[in-house]
């Protein structure tokens, strides 16, 4: 299954890795005018409208109203190319079977204006759709709930977003999320919204990302991003990347950080000031849940 919006520079390329080795691809557009669903209904077994509201409220649709035909689901960004090794893995592992195990974890790289970036996430790509559940409870980013136990496959995605070569695009895009996230955060410092699983450093990479989300909200502001931008840069050697690497982890790991603290403290002022209250803010962060649930009960398009 593939998300889109306004995806003609990359979804092409995403949909050449998968076309000759799987028999059911869905293609779930939220809205594209560009030539993506054109690509879609030319490459793709169906394709499928939804309004986008979050990652969260996307595959929650994805999980209950799609006809998905094969018991194993693979989950995938328009940017996102499937790597040979990562196709030679799922394929051992459908041969050998998997009792038991509902979610798999897989590497991923990332390309940022033609330069390879070392990632350091696992990512949950492919699932037993029937025992998985999305976690409702963040704005930009998702995690699983699982029946049953998790594991890991060789290989790895690779994103390489052909729009992100324009340096206003990204930054755009994660002022974006930059606000998401200040809110969930602002929203959990209340104690109005929490995960639904327990957070474990020792646990699954979503259980151990939560776990260390955790840890991140109890560090000062404005002090964190420049604890996490050394821990990037150095510590986990992002200057062997580069001069294009010196840029993507100053963006992405301080800046990006930066900013998402700068929106949490003018939330907690407005908040303090009465310009805001923290109902407001959740009402607009459940506004997610009742849309999603509203279009769960409607008919696949």
């Amino acid at each position: 299954m593939v998300l889109t919006y306004m995806e003609e520079k990359n979804l092409e390329t995403c949909l050449r890795s998968i076309a000759e080795w799987s028999s059911d691809i869905h293609v779930v557009d939220s809205g594209s005018t560009d030539g993506t669903l054109e690509i879609a209904h030319k490459m793709a077994h169906q394709v499928h409208h939804h309004d986008f509201i979050d990652h969260t409220s996307q595959i929650d649709f994805v999980l209950r109203e799609l006809p998905l035909k094969h018991e194993w689901l693979l989950i995938l960004d328009a940017d996102h190319e499937v790597s040979i090794e990562l196709k030679e893995s799922i394929d051992s592992m459908l041969n050998a079977g998997a009792p038991g195990v509902d979610l798999f974890y897989c590497k991923q790289t990332y390309i940022f204006r033609g330069q390879t970036i070392k990632s350091l996430k696992k990512w949950g790509r492919l699932l037993r759709h029937r025992n998985v559940e999305i976690e409702g409870g963040e704005l930009v980013d998702f995690r699983y709930r699982v029946k049953g136990a998790t594991g890991y496959l060789r290989g790895h995605l690779i994103e390489n977003n052909q729009k992100e070569h324009d340096l206003d695009f990204w930054i755009d895009k994660h002022q974006n999320f930059a606000t998401r996230m200040a809110i969930e955060e602002a929203l959990r410092r209340a104690g109005k919204i929490e995960w639904s699983f327990n957070p474990r450093l020792s646990g699954n990479p979503d259980e151990r990302t939560v776990w260390l989300k955790q840890q991140w909200y109890a560090l000062p502001v404005f002090v964190r991003p420049f604890l996490y931008f050394g821990y990037r840069y150095f510590w986990k050697l992002g200057f062997l990347d580069g001069p294009t690497g010196l840029l993507f982890h100053f963006l992405q790991a301080f800046w990006f950080r930066l900013l998402i603290d700068v929106k949490l403290l003018d939330l907690e002022r407005q908040i303090q000031s009465g310009q805001v209250s923290v109902d407001d803010l959740m009402r607009a962060f459940s506004h997610s849940f009742g849309v999603r649930q509203e279009a769960s009960s409607d008919p696949v398009p």
